[in-house]
């Protein structure tokens, strides 16, 4: 850990931060510059003009919910079952679990598009709330295994001694101590599942299903490539999740540092 006890070591490290921020500040600030050439803040008008632009909006924010619903349901009771049941064989089903991120998600493309329109979900925001949220999970059970590792185990025992069910035990003592880690998901599988572009691109065709993320399209055809207008899309699209994570920072950071660390 570094110790900040110092003005020197605060200053150090703040400039360090600092360094290792910039690469990651210059793409946007040359996003935002870009957004505004040429016609300035009528590029934004031109794109908020967007008849189709508030269902895009509406259908990314249904499948953001939807994603996140699944994602906290399923980790949130896996990590208690993996670090608090006595399942027979647990560890082999936890890292067969953990194999899955090894896995790109553009290998999975197509047995994914297969299975899409065997089912008949092509075109459907399930077809995209489903793998989105089956990719996430694996990452998120680990954090939360982690945190729940942490949570003593005297605690379930008391619950089952007062004759507590498994669920009861889950409902009311484990779920409200996973409450941090529970924030840091949220977030996280927010920003992965609004700016879910290749799935949402592949699956979604007609306008009425498609996400906010697929609005740059609109700009870019055979006879038409208005980059400024792009860039504004794309700065549009960018700000729901500059907003959440400004709101939830604290919880994020909170929760993210007690699920990495045992």
């Amino acid at each position: 850990m570094f110790e900040t006890k110092t003005v020197r070591a605060r200053l150090f490290l703040q400039i360090l931060l600092a360094i290792i921020v910039l690469p990651f500040v210059f793409p946007l600030i040359a996003m935002v510059q870009g957004s505004l050439a040429g016609a300035g803040w009528g590029n934004y008008q031109t794109v908020l003009s967007l008849p189709l632009l508030p269902g895009f909006f509406i259908n990314s924010a249904l499948l953001s919910a939807a994603v996140i619903l699944i994602v906290l349901a399923c980790t949130t009771m896996a990590a208690f079952g993996f670090s608090k049941l006595h399942i027979r064989g647990k560890e082999i089903y936890f890292w067969m679990l953990m194999v899955a991120l090894t896995l790109p998600g553009v290998v999975l493309l197509a047995p994914l598009f297969a299975t899409v329109t065997q089912i008949g979900a092509y075109n459907t925001l399930w077809a995209v709330i489903l793998p989105v949220a089956a990719l996430q999970i694996p990452f998120t059970v680990l954090l939360a295994r982690n945190f729940a590792d942490g949570i003593p185990n005297e605690l379930i025992e008391a619950a089952r001694v007062d004759g507590a069910s498994t669920f009861r035990t889950f409902w009311h003592v484990m779920l409200p101590l996973m409450k941090p880690i529970m924030a840091a998901v949220l977030v996280l599988v927010f920003i992965n599942s609004w700016n879910e572009y290749l799935l949402a691109l592949l699956f979604l065709q007609t306008p009425e299903q498609q996400t906010i993320t697929l609005v740059p399209q609109f700009f870019v055809g055979q006879y038409n490539n208005d980059q400024t207008k792009v860039l504004a899309a794309a700065v549009l699209t960018g700000l729901p999740v500059v907003i959440a994570y400004i709101f939830l920072q604290r919880f994020f950071e909170r929760g993210l540092a007690a699920g990495a660390l045992k």
